[in-house]
């Protein structure tokens, strides 16, 4: 079972980290599972009580880079919850702490490109339940995605009265707030706040 991890995480994960990633894995003991890419989530953890076992997951689509983040992420809330069951904030101050530990021995250069590593490590101070709340990191993240990728459609990237489709809805760009922006569903006419970051289809 270890050599099959370790030939899985391999294809998904800096080289310099394999052997952290395979250390983490033999000391929680936990069932992985790489996943097609998954709109709302980038990973997930859970603890499967009919199986009685652990279990993440984290998304195939991601940069080695952001797969790694992800691992650790979801990783930090197994631990979280083997020395915090019945702690309901499951992106709390402990957490936190959990996640800041995990990460702290691969916020290294020959890791992380010396650009992305600045924006990490800010990051990482305050960590949020996603990274894909920092837009810093999610823009610094994007630079290491395939081309295929990084050609996609952003909402930032929409003009202001521009027209524009998410998750089979027609909206309209209003007006930006700081990392959001006011859009009108044209169906429904209701507004909704959406990050300036979402990847979306112009119309």
């Amino acid at each position: 079972m270890r050599d099959k991890f370790q030939e899985i995480i391999s294809r998904y994960v800096p080289a310099t980290t394999i052997d952290y990633c395979t250390y983490l894995w033999d000391t929680n003991t936990f069932s992985f599972k790489v996943s097609r890419a998954r709109r709302s989530k980038l990973g997930d953890y859970r603890y499967n009580i009919i199986k009685n076992r652990h279990e993440v997951s984290v998304n195939g689509n991601l940069n080695k880079y952001a797969f790694l983040i992800t691992y650790l992420h979801e990783v930090a809330h197994l631990t979280h919850f083997n020395k915090h069951k019945d702690n309901k904030s499951p992106h709390g101050t402990i957490w936190k702490k959990e996640f800041q530990k995990l990460m702290s021995p691969i916020l290294k250069p020959d890791v992380f490109p010396n650009d992305l590593l600045a924006i990490l490590i800010k990051h990482m101070q305050n960590p949020k339940a996603s990274s894909q709340s920092d837009s810093q990191l999610v823009k610094a993240l994007r630079k290491y995605d395939e081309e295929s990728i990084q050609s996609q459609e952003y909402l930032e990237n929409i003009s202001v009265g521009d027209r524009f489709e998410l998750n089979g809805k027609v909206f309209k760009k209003i007006s930006i707030r700081r990392t959001r922006a006011v859009c009108l569903e044209e169906k429904s006419r209701r507004k909704y706040l959406i990050p300036q970051i979402a990847e979306v289809t112009g119309l």
